[in-house]
């Protein structure tokens, strides 16, 4: 049966009604949240990133459950472990003697970019086949090989986000393929993936080839917002396995959430009892909803299980204003645009939901069909590197004033976090356009002198 060391501490400890001497400042009384189980790292609860007791124990089990080597919890979401992958693919490539380098889909969220930075690691952009959004980057092994074979020097690794903000899976195991047969890593950006180890067809990237990846547990299973995985692969260097923690701490807080750290470790006996029967059901439902949008008229995008992406000017509204109706009606989406809506459902999400998402939706009726287009993904060249570019002096500009110019730091809309342009780049009229679309409005630039 599967243990859950580090809540039953918490649980015990809150029960004892000890005197707190110690932090936070609440000191453990019961208010309106959850004060109680909130402690820090008291003797017995262990040390996040040096763990030898039940923080140590809960992780293994994790590991289990994914079918990981090594698998280490974040309280900092995605984020923190996206810049220890990087932290670790550095280390490897300087144990090497050679320069970190790093070809990335160039729908990678921005704090890869600012990790790039600040680890000095140089970013190859590979720009997606279809460029129809900023947010996806379509890489097909093909075009994965042929970028690859081009470079005179390949790089330490590739980097992928999949799922990606609108839906779509890219083919991780060909792509593992297409990189381990020239001695490359593949880290894989999973935020949005957590569940789909849980598919009766595993297709979570360690299974599927990855030699890294994270997952932001808490967008897709019942866990605390800031609750993450770095998962490392049976196949990957044992450098990335004996050097995780130190790459996590690197750039982690010395005060981890124990709220969160109970609720990744909460998770594992639900994940391991349970939640695939659960998941499976909820597909087969979604599946339905899919199906019956389609044949209402909808236009929907993506292949990802979880999530339903509307292409809303197929069905003659914005994505925004898709997204207001449905505000109007009791529902909050995860995402909409100009061009998309995007809904995210888990387990947790009820019959009844669902069936209110449906009623909206096919009670809606479709408009004549909106022509306007996405502008084309902008190609920009690099006149500085990114960490030059974000160091730089700065200031801030009209976005229509801002062709000639060099981005300075990234401008995005939030989420999805992906830039349009990347720092040290300079701006051209299809990215101001691309900018304007998105309204953003002011951009920060390298000052002139």
């Amino acid at each position: 049966m599967m243990n859950t060391p580090v809540y039953d501490f918490i649980k015990e400890y809150a029960e004892k009604n000890t005197v707190r001497l110690h932090v936070p400042g609440h000191k453990g009384k019961a208010g309106e949240f959850c004060e109680a189980f909130d402690i820090t790292e008291i003797d017995g609860a262990d040390v996040l990133y040096h763990e030898t007791g039940i923080l140590a124990e809960s992780q293994k089990n994790a590991s289990a459950i994914f079918g990981t080597a090594k698998t280490v919890y974040s309280t900092e979401g995605s984020s923190l472990c996206i810049r220890a992958m990087l932290t670790l693919i550095k280390m490897l490539a300087v144990k090497n003697g050679r320069k970190p380098v790093i070809a990335a889909g160039r729908n990678a969220h921005k704090v890869f970019m600012i990790a790039s930075a600040l680890l000095d690691i140089e970013v190859q952009w590979i720009f997606p086949e279809n460029k129809n959004s900023v947010i996806s980057a379509d890489i097909s092994t093909g075009y994965l090989e042929s970028f690859l074979d081009k470079k005179s020097e390949l790089p330490t690794a590739v980097y992928i986000t999949s799922p990606d903000y609108l839906g779509n899976l890219s083919d991780i195991k060909g792509l593992a393929e297409v990189c381990h047969k020239r001695g490359v890593f593949l880290a894989v950006d999973n935020a949005h993936g957590a569940y789909l180890n849980f598919l009766h067809k595993n297709r979570h990237p360690i299974f599927l080839g990855a030699d890294i990846c994270c997952d932001s547990a808490h967008k897709t299973l019942p866990v605390l917002t800031g609750g993450a995985y770095l998962h490392i692969s049976e196949t990957a260097p044992s450098e990335f396995r004996e050097n995780a923690e130190n790459a996590m701490s690197i750039f982690a807080s010395t005060s981890p959430s124990y709220l969160i750290l109970a609720s990744l470790d909460k998770v594992n006996e639900y994940l391991e009892y349970g939640f695939v029967q659960g998941l499976s059901a909820l597909i087969e439902r979604l599946d339905t909803l899919k199906k019956n949008l389609i044949s209402r008229g909808y236009s929907l995008i993506g292949n990802e299980p979880l999530k339903i992406t509307v292409a809303t000017k197929c069905y003659g509204y914005k994505g925004f204003e898709l997204a207001e109706i449905l505000r109007n009606n009791g529902i909050e989406c995860e995402f909409y645009d100009p061009d998309y809506t995007v809904m995210m459902f888990t387990v947790n999400n009820s019959e009844d939901e669902i069936s209110q998402v449906e009623k909206v939706l096919l009670s809606l009726e479709k408009k004549e069909e909106i022509s306007c287009i996405f502008p084309k993904n902008p190609i920009l060249s690099r006149k500085l590197s990114i960490k030059e570019a974000l160091f730089s002096p700065s200031e801030e500009i009209k976005t229509e004033d801002a062709v000639g110019r060099i981005l300075a730091s990234p401008s995005v809309t939030c989420p999805p976090a992906v830039p349009i342009a990347i720092s040290g780049e300079e701006l051209n009229e299809e990215a101001v356009k691309c900018f304007s679309y998105y309204g953003i409005e002011k951009i920060n630039v390298i000052k002139e002198v």
